[in-house]
Formats: structure tokens, C-alpha cells, sequence
């Protein structure tokens, strides 16, 4: 395996991206070795998921695309992130029993936690944001015959 891979992959923002954007991630998941049915992978879908819904609901139609950027460092690091050009960062919303919304970061960040990994929000040089995953990879071992 390349000590590096990466894969990335621009969408509309419109909720019909959304999961293309989680196939996506899924499918390149799955050509770097990570079982579709693991526990990992199931976390991964759905905080992309998570993630693409918000770059698309919460920049208000400004920022026409969302980027999905996917990238494993030495076979032991998995990146996962979700570039808008809207500035503003995702804010901890109160997730009152009633509302239908406001629960994403909380999830994602849950999500992140129980694999072993981190949540982060970077700027980017054009004003917009990066809100990505770092997870300790949990591909399944090489069978050898």
C-alpha cells in the first residue's frame, strides 16, 4: 500500500449530493481495504452524511459546490473532510427534543470520539472552511494464502 492516498470528489450543494458524496467515500473506502459492513465504515457514511448536509443546508446557497476530501496517511491515519466557501464554522446548536435539526456536529463529533478519533475546522485561504475527521485506520488484515 502507497503511504499516502487520496481521493476527493466536488458536488452541487444541493441535497441530492448528499449521498453521492457518502458512495463516494464508501466506495473508495472499500478499494483501500476497509470492510463496507465494519463498524468503521458505518461511522464514516454517516458522518459524511452529516457533514455533506451541513456544507449544503447551512451556507444559505452561498457557496455553490461542497468539496469531499478523503486521504490516508500511512496506512494508519484517515482524513475525511468537507469544504464549503461559506466563512462561517459550524456553531453547537441546543438539540431540544422537538427540533428536527441541530443534532449534526454532536454526532459527528460522538461518532469521531468513539473510534479513537478527533473533530477539526480550518479556514481556507479563499475565506471558506474545511470540518473534518481524523480517525485511526481499521482496515482489515491481508488474507494470505
Amino acid at each position: 500500500m502507497a503511504d499516502h492516498q487520496e481521493a476527493s470528489v466536488t458536488l452541487a450543494s444541493e441535497p441530492a449530493s448528499v449521498p453521492t458524496a457518502r458512495r463516494y467515500v464508501a466506495r473508495v473506502l472499500t478499494d483501500w481495504g476497509l470492510d463496507a459492513l465494519s463498524d468503521q465504515a458505518d461511522a464514516v457514511r454517516l458522518i459524511v452524511s452529516e457533514l455533506a448536509t451541513n456544507a449544503v443546508l447551512h451556507t444559505f446557497g452561498q457557496s455553490p459546490t461542497f468539496t469531499v476530501d478523503v486521504r490516508l496517511e500511512d496506512g494508519e491515519q484517515l482524513h475525511v473532510g468537507v469544504t464549503d466557501s461559506h466563512p462561517r464554522r459550524p456553531r453547537r446548536l441546543p438539540a431540544a427534543v422537538q427540533q428536527d435539526n441541530g443534532r449534526g456536529m454532536a454526532i459527528i463529533r460522538s461518532l469521531a470520539a468513539e473510534s479513537g478519533g478527533r473533530l477539526s475546522v480550518t479556514p481556507t485561504p479563499d475565506g471558506g472552511k474545511t470540518v473534518g475527521i481524523t480517525l485511526p485506520w481499521k482496515a482489515a488484515a491481508p488474507v494470505v494464502c
